[in-house]
């Protein structure tokens, strides 16, 4: 074996990776040393294509995929994230379960699951980390629908009279309970707005997975978009070591919950508007996708991820 194979790259920090990859009816194994993944396109030759491990933040495979064994230590040795989802991106079980398959790293840091697991063994502090978070999504999305060259054409800001209710909602909560309401009050307001900017009519129904309409195909791209949300807020949990089942907003029981309370940051300012936007302009699913990943990686969605836990660990702690 030559040195260059010996002495294989480094891989990237988290935060910085580029890549994200969505894959259906696919093979992903080891080949020559590298993580190739093989399509089932019925072709007498057959044509492999390469995923740089060392640049990769996660990996969803969708209906049909498989992975061997040793493309899945290769995965984990690079610290990528695998996520394991139905048709279109849809999660395996349900709209709201997760199935990822974390790196195992006996070297990730304890500093912050520490600072977070003391904070959230206190309601107080539980019910701080909560309103930061919801308040940020307020900022995120003033600044991200801003620079949404699409959405400023169409003419839709984020409402001000909106954004004021909700702030001021969040400030009075007393509980988890009050916040998830206005949160759920707040997520319709922005429903209303990008549909009636758009000209369409929008109700969310998730897991829905027609496209007999406007409405039908943004639900829809919703689904699938969320869960790359998802990815990306596993990735940045886990290079942190936090684990996904001490959640601030999404209930103590729910598996997984805090990989939503992050995601979040994500879907309102990206997600939600890339959904409506594309079922308007007739994007198929993987044209929404690929905007969708697009525009996470030219805001640097992942670095900020990781300032933002860092920065709200760094004020309780």
């Amino acid at each position: 074996m030559s040195d260059f194979r010996q002495q294989r790259s480094r891989a990237l920090m988290l935060s910085k990776r580029a890549c994200v990859f969505y894959l259906e009816r696919v093979r992903v194994m080891l080949k020559d040393d590298r993580i190739v993944y093989l399509t089932d396109n019925l072709q007498p030759m057959e044509h492999f294509y390469n995923i740089p491990e060392k640049n990769t933040a996660f990996l969803l495979l969708g209906k049909g995929s498989s992975l061997t064994d040793a493309a899945a230590r290769r995965l984990a040795e690079s610290n990528v994230m695998v996520g394991f989802c139905g048709s279109g991106g849809s999660p395996l079980f349900s709209a709201l379960d997760l199935t990822f398959l974390a790196p195992q790293s006996e070297y990730r840091p304890t500093e912050y699951m520490q600072i977070w697991m003391k904070a959230w063994l206190n309601d107080d502090a539980r019910l701080l980390m909560a309103k930061v978070l919801l308040s940020e999504r307020v900022s995120i999305v003033e600044k991200a629908w801003k620079k949404n060259i699409y959405l400023v054409q169409h003419g839709i800001t984020l409402d001000p009279v909106t954004q004021a209710r909700f702030l001021q909602d969040i400030e009075h909560a007393n509980n988890q309970t009050e916040l998830l309401a206005a949160e759920g009050r707040w997520a319709k307001n922005l429903y209303k707005q990008l549909a009636s900017g758009l000209n369409f009519e929008f109700n969310r129904e998730e897991g829905k997975g027609s496209h007999d309409s406007m409405r039908d195909i943004a639900n829809s791209y919703l689904d699938h978009g969320n869960y790359i949300a998802y990815g990306y807020a596993s990735v940045t949990l886990n290079g942190m070591g936090i684990s996904f089942a001490l959640p601030i907003l999404h209930g103590k029981t729910r598996r997984g919950g805090l990989v939503f309370d992050i995601a979040d940051l994500v879907k309102d300012a990206f997600v939600m508007p890339q959904a409506f936007l594309s079922a308007k302009l007739g994007h198929n699913q993987k044209e929404f996708r690929m905007q969708l990943i697009e525009s996470c990686q030219d805001q640097d969605v992942l670095d900020y991820m990781f300032g933002f836990i860092s920065d709200l660990c760094n004020k309780i702690k």
